[in-house]
Formats: C-alpha cells, sequence, structure tokens
C-alpha cells in the first residue's frame, strides 16, 4: 500500500485529533491545574524586563561548562535556588492562530508518519484491531513521548506528564481507529 492511499484516513485523524485537543482544552479544561501563579509574579516581570532578554529558552542558574557545576559557587547557587527552566516569548497578547495551524499540521504529520509505518508493515485487508493497533501505537508515542523527556531531563511536574500521556493516548485511539476504519 503507498503512503498517497492513505490521504483520507490521515485528513480524518488530524480532524479528529484537532476536535478532541479543543475539547480537552477548552470544553474540559482539564489542564488547567498545571500552572500556578508566583507569589511575587510582578516582582519577577519587572526583573526579566530589566534584563532585556530576548524571546528564548534560558537556564537558573545558567552554567556556560558542564565542569563548572562542581565548583562551590555554582553549588552555592543551586542549593539556593531558585533553579528554573524558562521559556520567553515575543511581547504581545497571545494570538492562537498560528499555534492551531501548526497543531493540525502536526497532527496530520503524526498520522503520516503513522500510516507510513502502516503501509509498510501490513497489508491492503488487514483488520480494524490489527491497523488500529499499529497506527495507534505510533501516534500514541509521537503525542506522548516529548511530555515524558520533559519530565526526565526539565522537570515537568510528572502530574503533568501523566495528563498529557492520557492526552496522547486518546490522540492515538482516534488516529488508529480512522486508520482502521478507512483502511483498505
Amino acid at each position: 500500500m503507498f503512503l498517497a492511499q492513505l490521504w483520507l484516513p490521515i485528513l480524518v485523524s488530524g480532524v479528529l485529533v484537532f476536535v478532541a485537543s479543543s475539547i480537552i482544552h477548552m470544553a474540559l479544561k482539564w489542564h488547567r491545574f498545571e500552572y500556578r501563579a508566583l507569589s511575587n509574579e510582578e516582582a519577577v516581570r519587572a526583573a526579566i524586563r530589566a534584563g532585556n532578554a530576548a524571546p528564548g529558552q534560558y537556564i537558573v542558574p545558567y552554567c556556560a561548562e558542564m565542569k563548572d557545576l562542581g565548583t562551590p559557587e555554582m553549588q552555592k547557587k543551586f542549593a539556593e535556588g531558585p533553579v528554573a527552566f524558562l521559556t520567553l516569548r515575543p511581547v504581545g497578547p497571545p494570538r492562537m492562530g498560528k499555534p492551531l495551524a501548526l497543531w493540525f499540521l502536526y497532527s496530520v504529520l503524526v498520522a503520516a508518519f503513522a500510516g507510513y509505518v502502516a503501509a509498510h508493515t501490513l497489508a491492503a485487508g488487514a483488520g480494524f484491531a490489527q491497523v488500529c493497533r499499529v497506527v495507534g501505537t505510533v501516534a500514541f508515542v509521537a503525542y506522548s513521548g516529548g511530555s515524558v523527556q520533559m519530565g526526565i531531563w526539565m522537570g515537568k511536574p510528572w502530574s503533568s506528564v501523566a495528563m498529557e500521556v492520557l492526552d496522547g493516548l486518546i490522540y492515538g485511539l482516534l488516529t488508529g481507529a480512522a486508520f482502521g476504519w478507512l483502511w483498505h
């Protein structure tokens, strides 16, 4: 089976994932408790503005070389805290158009890769369960793997990781079901 023959399940699964994520984030709002406000938010905002930091990724305390991690000065900074990974976005109100478009394109890309794996591992007449299992597993890993890495390396709370893995499971099941339904 050629990937071009799978354009319909790729698009359908992209739409299903987009709709499901919209329901999760806008109607159910089950991620709303994952973020908290700093008690001194205004002071933190003023300090970041005063530093003229450009949009990008930052780490506090910053250590240019791994060998410097063992110095007494760096050890003191880590012991005193805070220890943080910080992402700064461009100044201005959030605009949702571009992120939503990119999310939809990402969902289609995940489906295309999952379809690629299925097209090279499954026969054209494979049954719903077999197609759903292969495609859904690939999609689940694509949607969930990054969050697990953030938990491991960036200290993302494991409760947030678990919620995002649950999202990934839902998206993987929807992607697998779309392919299983439309597989020829």
